[in-house]
C-alpha cells in the first residue's frame, strides 16, 4: 500500500513517467518552454536514445535520464539529481558533448550547430553563495568575462535547486512557480491544490495518481520508491553522523579549555554521560 496519492518525481520511475513518456510529452513540452521562457516556441519534440554508446568505454557511461529534441532542431538534456554528486558540473558539462558531437556532418560541413540546453532539476543546492539561499534558478551560459556580454548563446546550462524554493501555495505568481511548487510538493498532496487549475496540470495529476497505475507500474514504481528511500536513509545517517562528530570535537575542545561538565551540556547538547565519557578517555 502507498501512503502517497501522487507519484514522487524524484524517484526514477515517477520521473521518467511524468516526462519521459511519448504519451505524456505534453507535460515536458510546456515545462521546457518555462525553462526558456518562451511560452509556445517549442510545439513538438523527439524522444532520442536514453543513453549514448559513445566510441570510448568512458562515453559508454554518459547515461542521459531524458534526452530530446525540439521540432527546431534544439538538443536537451534533462536531469533529476537526487542527491549531491562530486564533480557534478564537470558531469554537466561532459554530457552537453554528446548532443554536439551528435551535430557533426559528414562532408561540406560548416560547422554550424543547433542549440542544446542541459537542465538538472536537483534536490540539493550547489552551497556556493550561502548569502543568496533564495537564488534557486540558474542559467549558465558562455559570458565575454569583460564585456560582461554571453559570447556564445547556444549552449546553455539551467538548474533548478529545489530546497531553496520556498514558496506556499497563495505566493504562486507565475506559471513557472507552479511547476516548481509541483515538483517539489507532488508527493505531499492529497488533493490538487486550487492555483494549479491550468490544463496541463490536469494531465500531470491524472498521469501522477498512483491509482491509475497498472499493476506492473506499481511494482516498478513500489521498487524506484525503496531505492530512494534507501538512499535518502545513508544520506541522512551520514549527515547526522558528521555532525554528531563535530559536535564531539567541540565538547573535547572545551574539556580541554577547563570547562564545567555542566557548562558542556549546555552548550553542546550532550549528556552529562556522553561528557562523562568524553573525559574519562581524555585521561
Amino acid at each position: 500500500m502507498f501512503t502517497e496519492k501522487y507519484v514522487n518525481p524524484f524517484t526514477d520511475f515517477g520521473f521518467k513517467k511524468l516526462f519521459g513518456t511519448e504519451v505524456n510529452k505534453d507535460l515536458l513540452i510546456d515545462f521546457l518552454n518555462e525553462l526558456i521562457n518562451e511560452q509556445g516556441r517549442i510545439t513538438d519534440i523527439q524522444y532520442k536514445k536514453d543513453y549514448r554508446l559513445g566510441d570510448t568505454e568512458t562515453d559508454r557511461k554518459a547515461i542521459f535520464d531524458i534526452y530530446c529534441q525540439s521540432e527546431k532542431g534544439e538538443h536537451f538534456i534533462v536531469e533529476m539529481q537526487k542527491a549531491e554528486q562530486k564533480y557534478f558540473k564537470d558531469r554537466s558539462i561532459f554530457y552537453a558533448t554528446f548532443p554536439i558531437r551528435d551535430q557533426a556532418k559528414t562532408g561540406d560541413w560548416d560547422f554550424e550547430l543547433q542549440a542544446v540546453y542541459t537542465v538538472g532539476i536537483l534536490n540539493f543546492t550547489f552551497n556556493d553563495d550561502e548569502n543568496d539561499s533564495n537564488y534557486f534558478h540558474s542559467e549558465v551560459k558562455l559570458l565575454d568575462i569583460k564585456k560582461k556580454t554571453v559570447f556564445y548563446d547556444k549552449l546553455t546550462f539551467i538548474y533548478l535547486e529545489m530546497p531553496k524554493f520556498n514558496k506556499a501555495e497563495d505566493e504562486l505568481e507565475t506559471h513557472f512557480d507552479k511547476w516548481m511548487y509541483v515538483l517539489k510538493n507532488l508527493p505531499k498532496f492529497q488533493e490538487r491544490p486550487s492555483k494549479l487549475q491550468e490544463r496541463v496540470f490536469d494531465r500531470l495529476f491524472q498521469v501522477a495518481e498512483i491509482a491509475n497505475f497498472s499493476k506492473k507500474e506499481k511494482d516498478a514504481y513500489e521498487d524506484s520508491l525503496k531505492a530512494y528511500r534507501d538512499m535518502n536513509n545513508v544520506l541522512n545517517t551520514r549527515e547526522e553522523k558528521g555532525r554528531m562528530e563535530g559536535v564531539i570535537r567541540v565538547a573535547k575542545n572545551l574539556l580541554k579549555m577547563g570547562l564545567d561538565p555542566e557548562q558542556i551540556c549546555q552548550a553542546t547538547g550532550l549528556t552529562k554521560e556522553q561528557v562523562a565519557g568524553l573525559q574519562s578517555n581524555s585521561n
